[in-house]
This record gives C-alpha cells, structure tokens and sequence, in this order.
C-alpha cells in the first residue's frame, strides 16, 4: 500500500487484534524484601493482523483460555523472591528464561512447574522460551521484567538519572511462515522475512483508519504504551527487543538520555535523538524529558510527538501497508 493509500483500509482489519498487555509500570517502594507471585500458562491461537492475515501464535497467558503476547510483565525489587508457576497446556516441550538470572529446563507437555529464584540486580530483562531458541520466542512466548533498586521509585538502578514514571516497549517482529512451521512443528527452513513490527503487541493505526481511536488495538494512542506527561517531567522507556531485527529508536519533540544498553549502564547518559536497540533479546533504558521542544517557537507546553523506528519496514504491515508498523505517541498535556 502507498502512504497516499492507507486511508482505503477497511474495516475488517481491525477483527483479532494483537493481544497486546500493560506497558505501564507503577511501583512502591519497600524496606523488605517481598515474594511476587504468578502463574502463566503456555497457550496458542491465531490473532489477524491488520492486513487481515491470521497468524499463529504462543503466549506466556494470564489464563488457560487467553493468549497473551507479550505476557504480562513481572514487576520486583532488589531481593525479592520471584515465585512462578508455568503450566504447558500445549503438546510441545517449553521453558522459562531469563538470561543470567534463571532458566527452569524443559517444561514437558502438560506439566505444571513451580519455581522460585532471588532478584539481586536492578535493570531491565527479558524472559523466553530457551527451548527450539529463537523460533519459540519470536513466535510469542516472551515478557519483561523490571527490577527496580531496593528502596527506590526513581532510578533505574542507584545513582542513574532519575524519572517520574516509566513503561516498558517490548518490540518483536514476525515472519508467518516462521510461525506456521513452529506451529507445524517444523524447524523454519525459509530465509527470515519479517512482515509485521509490533509495540507491546500491538500495532499503530494512521489518522483516518479504522481502529485509530481504540486503544485496544492502536499503540499510538494506547495509554499503557503512549508516553504521557507535561512539561518538567521524565519518562524512563524500558526497551526490550524480542525479535530478530535491531531497531533505531527514534522519539520526536526532545532528544533522550540514553542509561544503559543490554544490561549494562553507560559510563555516561547521552542525549540522543535515535537510539540502537540490538536484535534477539536487546535491551536499551532511556529518559524521555518532557521539556518544552527545543526547536519550537514560540514554546509550545503542549501537544503531540511520535515515536518511530528508522528502520522504514518497521513502520508496515504485509510489506507495505505504511504507518501499521511500530509506532507510538508522545502527549505533551
């Protein structure tokens, strides 16, 4: 579809919905350490995309009737005790991992697994599937975890450069041929050829198309995805890359700070306008400042921004619907 076009869609191309989860993260403090609790269940389905193409999914689901992609993220503090029950309900072998952190082994068809582990250091993380690596992941079955300095709401780890809110960004990128033959399974044998870019599951819908006011289904203008503020304050954005393609983060209005990257903190913070975030499994933590846009005049203390990628097929569906890529929007209130 030519950018001139898009405005023709119809409809139906708002029928199953990626099911998109929270990106927004709220968080108390606490002087002791805490156990967080959860279960997820491994489960399939087809979402349509928004060129109407089903394509076959797992999740890491909030019920045995759901599918959730990504899941629903997992919130803790330094020292707290991360208490997970994962139950396959599918005929395939799965497991839990987070790099560097815990990975629970095979989780056999049909088993239900218990386990626990301690949360030591503050950052950004992502949990997948470590089995039949990467097909399973980018086929659905991955989620983030923040974990926030003992003590603290407002950094990113102690001593980083602080915020007043934050939302994760968990992107991936999908090739349905690669599904379908996960769902087949089959191991892909076909080059990799991503054909739809998400944002916390989602995609963004144009002014004009169907969908562009639903935050249900549009990432542009959904709330728990959507950076929302007013001049004077800072968003920490936890990016988590999912998918087999890097990404250049590009935010409009203000340039970002950039913390850290794949875990590892900056030696020090760079305001950026396009920031790299690394394919299969990066990560990359940065501050938006809501401050009056630097290039504008007179000031303007309010109004709206996008957030894009620079790489340009991210911001497609089907390989050519423009603007239903991975996109978002930035509220200046």
């Amino acid at each position: 579809m030519k950018r001139r076009d898009f405005l023709k869609v119809g409809s139906a191309g708002i029928a199953g919905a990626m099911a998109g989860t929270t990106g927004l993260i709220t968080w108390t403090p606490r002087a002791n350490a805490a156990t967080i609790s959860k279960t997820y269940y491994i489960t399939n389905g087809f979402i349509t995309m928004p060129d109407w193409t089903s394509v076959y999914f797992m999740g890491y689901s909030d019920d045995r009737a759901g599918l959730n992609v990504p899941a629903t993220p997992i919130t803790a503090q330094q020292g707290d005790t991360v208490s997970l029950t994962i139950v396959n309900t599918l005929n395939t072998a799965h497991s839990f991992k987070i790099d560097g952190v815990y990975d629970s082994g095979v989780i056999n068809p049909g088993e239900e697994k218990r386990f626990s582990f301690v949360v030591d250091s503050a950052g950004t993380y992502l949990f997948y599937d470590g089995v039949n690596e990467p097909y399973n992941r980018v086929v659905g079955l991955h989620g983030a975890m923040a974990i926030m300095p003992k003590g603290s709401t407002t950094e990113l780890y102690a001593g980083s450069a602080t915020f007043v809110q934050q939302h994760f960004w968990v992107h991936n990128d999908i090739d349905p041929a690669w599904n379908e033959a996960v769902r087949r399974g089959r191991t892909p044998t076909d080059e990799y050829t991503p054909r739809y870019f998400t944002l916390n599951g989602q995609t963004s819908r144009p002014p004009g198309a169907p969908g562009d006011t639903d935050p249900a289904i549009n990432s542009m203008v959904n709330p728990e995805t959507a950076l929302h503020g007013h001049v004077g304050d800072r968003c920490l954005v936890r990016n988590l890359n999912a998918g087999m393609c890097s990404h250049a983060v590009h935010c409009h209005g203000n340039h970002m700070e950039w913390l850290a990257s794949n875990g590892v903190p900056r030696p020090s913070v760079w305001k950026k306008d396009i920031i790299r975030l690394d394919q299969n499994r990066g990560t990359m933590d940065m501050i938006y400042p809501f401050e009056s846009p630097p290039d504008a005049w007179p000031p303007a203390p309010t109004g709206c921004y996008p957030m894009h990628l620079h790489d340009e097929m991210s911001q497609t569906a089907g390989g050519g619907n423009y603007m239903f890529g991975s996109m978002t929007d930035i509220f200046f209130e």
